[in-house]
């Protein structure tokens, strides 16, 4: 009432009806900004921010136009963030869309190590010569979660110091789970959720465990299982599709296989093109009778939304000298780290078996034929030690075979990545060139876990016509290709005669002599003269 008496003129109507702006002016000291109304909730909030720009997360202060070009500001015109609006529970934010935006990291930091939060105007965050109002800062008590990628985790970790003060609990989410029995009935609950809240035709069991042997297989191991569940949803609605095309009344495993087939076929442009070079006769490759020097070995190509396998010719020759063992890719600079370092494992190798008693005195080269881009990865470091060998041995190796895995210093095969795609891409340039029933791929035996492979495959080798070797030594690889006995060492240092050791031994000794006799006959006739 006194209000009204002191201010007499504002509520004065003449002949004209009130203005807005004036009705507004009259109201104001009774106006009332709620910021945030947490009426009813009984749990703490949980706010999620998918688009984290300064004024959606901090708050604003908006401007009145007044009909007159210009703006006015008062406390109605304070508008709450997320960050507020989350208080008492948890705001929840991605870390990548944080980073994309201005100015929002470092007022983030600084409202979480202070505990309050002033809200302002973007525009005087960006400096502009603005009037506007200032209001008090206000308490914060909230839990801020952001969800973001072990990379950039560690960069924050490692390169901002405030980070590991505010964000003092990590929780790692794995992408793979255990393959057991829980687990499988919960993703046939996953399925049964999915088709109910989509609309989509009932999964018959066929269906479902296709879906699951789908997830093992982007897992990479029989005893895990993915969970990536966007991607297996994306393959549960494809399934659908095309069952729906069949006028099926339910989706059994023949549709989830022609949705798997057709995501794979609209992504494989670069494998069919490799296939055809391989079909045509442009990229060489023997899949029969046998060869001195050269084996076929098995590389991942990995195109980001598709990684398929393909063999790849591997040749070694040897001769007299002492330039060692010469990687043609590394000399290229078309060579890797890991495929350096696999190269260096096969020297130490050598000199494991055969520089016991002699030095190794012999020059050799290694190399990807046909490869036109880098090489990395030393998992065709037991496959170039069987080229080599059979070079200085003069012993033909089987070229039905393909052969991938590394090797350490003592001989051993170690588990590979990518050992499904590389047995399918061998088989499917067999398959093309014609099955002789012998063709087939020697893999490391701890690799036999990982085995989820197409049911073309796994019915191939059922039938005897497609074979896959699981093997821990280089011996174990020698004698199956070569169909020589590896030998062993005896006594006198030397091998079992006949043995592909004792033959590569003898070869050895053959380099070391003939290059003392040339260096020998060489320093006589520098005498002589």
């Amino acid at each position: 009432e006194q209000y009204i008496v002191d201010h007499l003129e504002i509520f004065i109507v003449q002949n004209t009806e009130i203005s807005p702006e004036a009705e507004r002016v009259a109201s104001l000291p009774f106006d009332v900004n709620v910021l945030v109304d947490n009426t009813g909730v009984t749990e703490a909030p949980v706010v999620i921010e998918r688009s984290p720009n300064y004024s959606n997360l901090f708050g604003t202060i908006e401007r009145i136009p007044d009909g007159r070009g210009e703006a006015t500001i008062d406390f109605t015109c304070i508008r709450a963030g997320s960050l507020h609006r989350a208080a008492g529970g948890y705001l929840i934010l991605n870390l990548n869309d944080l980073f994309e935006e201005p100015n929002v990291w470092v007022t983030l930091k600084r409202s979480l190590k202070n505990e309050s939060h002033e809200i302002r105007g973007f525009d005087s965050v960006l400096l502009l010569p603005v009037t506007t109002i200032k209001p008090e800062a206000i308490d914060l008590d909230v839990k801020v979660i952001l969800i973001g990628d072990a990379w950039s985790y560690q960069v924050l970790y490692e390169y901002d110091e405030d980070f590991e003060a505010i964000f003092k609990v990590k929780a790692e989410f794995d992408s793979e789970m255990p393959n057991h029995r829980r687990n499988l009935s919960r993703y046939a609950h996953f399925i049964k959720n999915l088709c109910t809240s989509e609309g989509l035709l009932a999964f018959h069991k066929t269906g479902v465990a296709t879906v699951i042997e789908e997830g093992v297989r982007m897992a990479g191991r029989q005893s895990k299982l993915t969970t990536k569940f966007s991607d297996i949803s994306d393959v549960v609605r494809e399934a659908n599709y095309w069952a729906r095309r069949e006028s099926a009344r339910v989706v059994r495993g023949k549709h989830v296989r022609k949705a798997i087939d057709e995501r794979t076929r609209r992504v494989a442009l670069y494998e069919d093109k490799m296939q055809e070079a391989f079909d045509d006769g442009t990229l060489l490759l023997d899949t029969r009778e046998s060869g001195v020097g050269q084996v076929n070995g098995l590389a991942v190509y990995d195109t980001g939304d598709h990684a398929f396998g393909k063999p790849n010719r591997i040749t070694a020759e040897t001769g007299v000298g002492r330039a060692g063992v010469i990687n043609i890719e590394r000399e290229a600079e078309m060579s890797g780290r890991l495929h350096t370092k696999g190269m260096l494992i096969l020297e130490g190798y050598l000199r494991r078996m055969y520089a016991q008693d002699k030095p190794i005195t012999m020059t050799a080269s290694i190399c990807f034929e046909q490869a036109y881009s880098g090489i990395d990865g030393d998992s065709a470091s037991s496959t170039e030690i069987y080229a080599l060998l059979s070079s200085i041995a003069g012993a033909p190796l089987r070229q039905d075979l393909a052969v991938t895995g590394s090797v350490n210093q003592k001989g051993e095969i170690q588990p590979i990545g990518g050992v499904n795609e590389k047995i399918e891409g061998f088989f499917d340039v067999c398959r093309n060139k014609g099955l002789t029933g012998t063709q087939g791929v020697m893999i490391p035996a701890l690799n036999k876990r990982d085995l989820m492979l197409r049911a073309e495959v796994v019915e191939a080798v059922r039938k005897g016509k497609f074979h896959i070797y699981a093997i821990d030594t280089i011996d174990n690889g020698i004698e199956i290709l070569t169909g020589l006995k590896a030998g062993r060492r005896l006594k006198n240092g030397g091998y079992t005669k006949g043995s592909m050791h004792d033959l590569v031994d003898a070869s050895l000794h053959r380099f070391h002599k003939s290059l003392r006799h040339s260096e020998n006959g060489a320093e006589d006739g520098k005498r002589k003269d």
